[in-house]
């Protein structure tokens, strides 16, 4: 549950008070994966940890940032799309959402969704906008729907399609929290020609030394998640249209390069649905 700061703190204080500087943070362990610079030494260590454990982890961050490029380039210049609700930003890095958005459109708007501390105070500094567009931070958690789509109908207009961007963050719900119908709560707040896009991390017992690293990032990392196999990731795009190649490793959709090349599979999966 995100914090209240009161009205007369200072936010940027109040924010750097809320930053556990003495367990591994998933957001800033990512950043450090990706070549970034926002993560402490405890987030080094269990990254490094979690790459002896099994090596190919820091691929995944990649794929996991390329498949957002493609999907959001598809969207802007394909699809029409002009409205994006990120929600679990991760830290800012090299072409984030609204960055592709409006190097297409300029005037597309961008609402980004964290409850990280550290998240929120470098979005507010970098995740500028684009003059003709906008661009909005939102400090809330995934599971306070009814938060969110208010703070966010400020910005975006729900009469319009908005594509919905969940990547690597429905992991973060536990089962007991039915990730599946806190997705649909979303969803049936969009109108038709809306779309879904999500990643997620895959288990599979082609992978054990994955589960293994799991294993050791809950026990030491905040926050917990939770492994899905293939099938289970697809269900969130239950009763969509899903767009081609369906829900594949992320390097696998719609990938660039030369005609016929098939990328080395990840185990982080992804697809985009349009709601009809």
């Amino acid at each position: 549950m995100t914090e209240h700061i009161p009205a007369t703190d200072d936010p940027a204080a109040a924010l750097r008070r809320r930053i556990d500087t003495l367990r591994p943070h998933a957001a800033r362990i990512w950043n450090y994966w990706l070549g970034g610079g926002d993560y402490y030494e405890v987030d080094r260590v269990a990254g490094d940890r979690i790459r002896e454990l099994h090596p190919a982890i820091h691929e995944y961050a990649r794929a996991d940032r390329q498949f957002l490029g493609r999907a959001v380039s598809h969207l802007v210049t394909e699809a029409g799309i002009r409205q994006f609700l990120d929600i679990g930003t991760g830290l800012p890095t090299a072409d984030n959402t609204h960055e592709i958005a409006q190097r297409h459109a300029p005037e597309s708007r961008i609402v980004y969704v964290d409850n990280d501390p550290l998240v929120m105070a470098h979005a507010r500094a970098l995740l500028t906008s684009s003059p003709e567009g906008r661009t909005d931070h939102i400090d809330a958690d995934l599971r306070d729907v009814d938060t969110v789509l208010e703070r966010a109908a400020r910005t975006l207009d729900f009469s319009r399609p908005v594509a919905l961007m969940l990547l690597g963050v429905v992991i973060f719900l536990p089962d007991e929290e039915d990730p599946y119908a806190v997705v649909r709560r979303y969803l049936d707040a969009l109108p038709s020609g809306s779309h879904l896009v999500l990643s997620h991390t895959i288990s599979s017992p082609a992978i054990p030394d994955m589960d293994e690293a799991v294993r050791f990032w809950n026990e030491h990392g905040i926050p917990p998640l939770t492994q899905r196999t293939p099938r289970d990731v697809a269900r969130f795009f239950d009763g969509l249209e899903l767009l081609e190649p369906g829900v594949v490793s992320c390097s696998r959709w719609r990938p660039e390069g030369a005609p016929g090349a098939v990328p080395r599979e990840v185990a982080m999966y992804g697809g985009v649905g349009r709601k009809r």
